[in-house]
């Protein structure tokens, strides 16, 4: 019993210690999440209820953060220019993951949730969609886990492809925020390739967040159900605010750019709870047509989204 104690004990000191790494300009996005994944791995995460919990709040709390280094007019220009590839690709995916589920003899709410996931923004989409259509907690995970994979996937090498093909910042910050799912790896991936792409990928992204809400309408309706909660991403909201006052009170720049610098090392921090939560049994709970499925969506979005934008 002791024995166990102490085991319990070393492996919280350990997380403690790569919490603090994550919050130093050793560590950067890429690098936190696969310490986080190899010490789910190795260790487990001592944290895993508290830590599922945090991650959301803190994502959220350092994406607002992040509103306070951006410009509301420029962030105004970026989601014109991305509206109309963000609601052809939302048709796209939501359309192909119907098709390509049934050759695969998916079940039609893992696979809706899996194109709305790949549509919008990932783990919070599948989060809202899948009380609407009353999935299952097995029809839930395994889109989860897949998404979550994919995420995982997208953040490291996305910025080694940008840099590949040598986007620009303009391209790249439309690229993530279209082709890769939740918020946390667009971000992510974006701030690794410099500020003016992750002022990009973070509006287009959270203003392609807001179509949670008509999709779900738009589920309740195809799967005959009614009386059913909207989660409607009201953080996105604040964001916005933030941005108005970095706009328009240029006398608290100083302390904005300090707010700034904070939400970065937090979204740090995010990935690396990110990472934990990953872990080789979840990838292997996931099953090959699911996986295979959300890799197709993952794959066509991506290219068809790169092609356009380079060539359009």
């Amino acid at each position: 019993m002791q024995t166990h104690n102490n085991t319990i004990l070393i492996k919280k000191i350990l997380f403690g210690i790569c919490l603090i790494f994550c919050a130093t300009p050793f560590a950067n996005n890429p690098i936190a999440l696969i310490l986080g994944f190899l010490f789910a791995c190795i260790l487990g995460n001592p944290f895993a209820y508290i830590s599922h919990k945090a991650t959301k709040w803190l994502l959220k709390i350092c994406v607002v953060g992040l509103g306070f280094g951006m410009n509301i007019q420029i962030a105004i220009n970026a989601s014109k220019q991305g509206l109309i590839l963000t609601i052809c690709s939302i048709l796209i995916t939501l359309f192909l993951g119907i098709i390509i589920g049934k050759l695969l003899k998916i079940s039609t709410k893992t696979s809706h949730l899996l194109a709305s996931g790949t549509a919008i923004c990932g783990g919070s989409a599948i989060a809202a969609i899948a009380p609407i259509v009353n999935a299952s907690e097995k029809e839930i995970s395994v889109s989860l886990g897949t998404i979550f994979l994919l995420n995982s996937i997208a953040l490291i090498i996305f910025p080694a492809i940008g840099h590949f093909l040598n986007l620009t910042q303009h391209q790249f910050g439309l690229w993530s925020a279209i082709a890769i799912h939740d918020t946390s790896s667009v971000v992510g991936a974006a701030s690794s390739y410099g500020q003016e792409a992750l002022q990009l990928a973070t509006t287009v992204k959270l203003a392609r967040a807001l179509w949670i809400i008509p999709l779900s309408l738009l589920s309740a309706f195809i799967f005959k159900t009614e009386n059913r909660k909207i989660n409607i991403p009201w953080f996105i909201g604040l964001f916005i605010l933030a941005m108005i006052i970095n706009s328009y009170m240029p006398y608290i720049s100083n302390f904005n750019k300090y707010i700034v610098s904070i939400s970065k090392t937090g979204l740090t921090i995010t990935l690396f709870l990110i990472g934990v939560g990953l872990s080789i049994s979840k990838i292997k709970s996931v099953g090959w047509q699911p996986l295979l499925l959300g890799v197709l969506l993952w794959l066509i979005i991506s290219i068809t989204s790169l092609l356009t934008i380079l060539y359009l």
